[in-house]
């Protein structure tokens, strides 16, 4: 939510209700826009995990050459409805997930934002995005557990579950594994993302006239590929210290340290890079059609 300075309209002091009011339907939009923005890019959420899931140590012959690779051999061995396993997690978790973040992330830059000049500094852009990202890690992390969960069990011996099941077998505080390394990844990446695509609507913005939804789109595709490549390395150690590793279910990893340095010693730096490719192409549509869905629905109703 940007001030109405921004657009060449007079200033308007919103009241504290209509604050809340425009907050609540923020809340409301940004998780229809997540739904359609989740639902279109899983297949490649599918792939990314288990390109990060792959440990390649020397001497052993890879299960996936690369991101079609991985898609291929998981359509045949597992069908149309592989390509979609845990989806239902994913779109349970990710619609309060959007909710909070893009709220938050409104809120935090209009109460910042100047409302005489339309002007918001960009420590405060950045402030609000990881503020976004910072409160959406109490529901992205437990879904995003049962998600991995699903989309990797059966690849090591391991009975396949519902999940249910899987939160059964995780417990509260189990669902919780990892969230430091979400932590890690979302507020850096809400930090850079949302600051980025305010700079670049105003880029694409022309001077005569609102953005049309190309820029719009453009806008949020390009700053999620951005934000997608710098968090990755994170990104791959919550996927590695969240997937059930065997029968037996013991954790590979001691916690983010040991990740980090095993993850390099044995595989390489590069390692901590997989799936990046895969993130890009989902991060960035996903952003994209998301951003753009929830700027319409703000056009429409607010």
């Amino acid at each position: 939510m940007e001030a109405k300075g921004n657009k060449g309209k007079p200033p308007v002091v919103v009241q504290e209700m209509d604050i809340k009011k425009t907050v609540f339907k923020n809340f409301v939009m940004g998780g229809v826009a997540g739904i359609i923005g989740a639902s279109t890019c899983y297949p490649l959420d599918m792939v990314k995990t288990r390109l990060q899931n792959q440990r390649t140590l020397a001497g052993q012959e890879k299960m996936y050459k690369n991101g079609l690779d991985c898609f291929s051999k998981i359509l045949k061995a597992e069908g149309v409805r592989g390509l979609y396993r845990g989806l239902p997690a994913q779109l349970v978790g990710i619609t309060p997930e959007k909710a909070i973040k893009l709220s938050i992330n409104d809120l935090l830059r209009y109460k910042f934002t100047n409302k005489e000049t339309g002007e918001i500094k960009i420590w405060q852009e950045a402030f609000a995005g990881a503020s976004g990202g910072f409160s959406q890690v109490i529901v992205t992390n437990p879904y995003e557990f049962v998600k991995i969960r699903l989309q990797t069990q059966g690849l090591e011996g391991q009975q396949r579950k519902s999940a249910i099941g899987v939160v059964q077998e995780l417990g509260f505080r189990g669902l919780y594994r990892g969230a430091g390394a979400c932590l890690m990844r979302d507020v850096p990446f809400s930090a850079i993302y949302f600051t980025m695509y305010a700079h670049l609507k105003k880029a694409f913005k022309p001077k005569d006239g609102p953005i049309k939804l190309p820029q719009l789109f453009l806008a949020g595709a390009l700053a999620g590929t951005v934000s997608a490549v710098a968090v990755t390395p994170a990104d791959v150690i919550k996927t590695r210290l969240q997937v059930k590793t065997g029968p037996g279910g013991a954790a590979a990893y001691n916690g983010i340290a040991d990740a980090f340095s095993r993850i390099v010693k044995e595989e390489g730096s590069l390692a901590l890079f997989k799936g990046s490719v895969q993130r890009m192409l989902i991060i960035s549509p996903l952003f994209g059609i998301t951003l753009t869905t929830y700027e319409l629905l703000q056009g429409f109703f607010l």
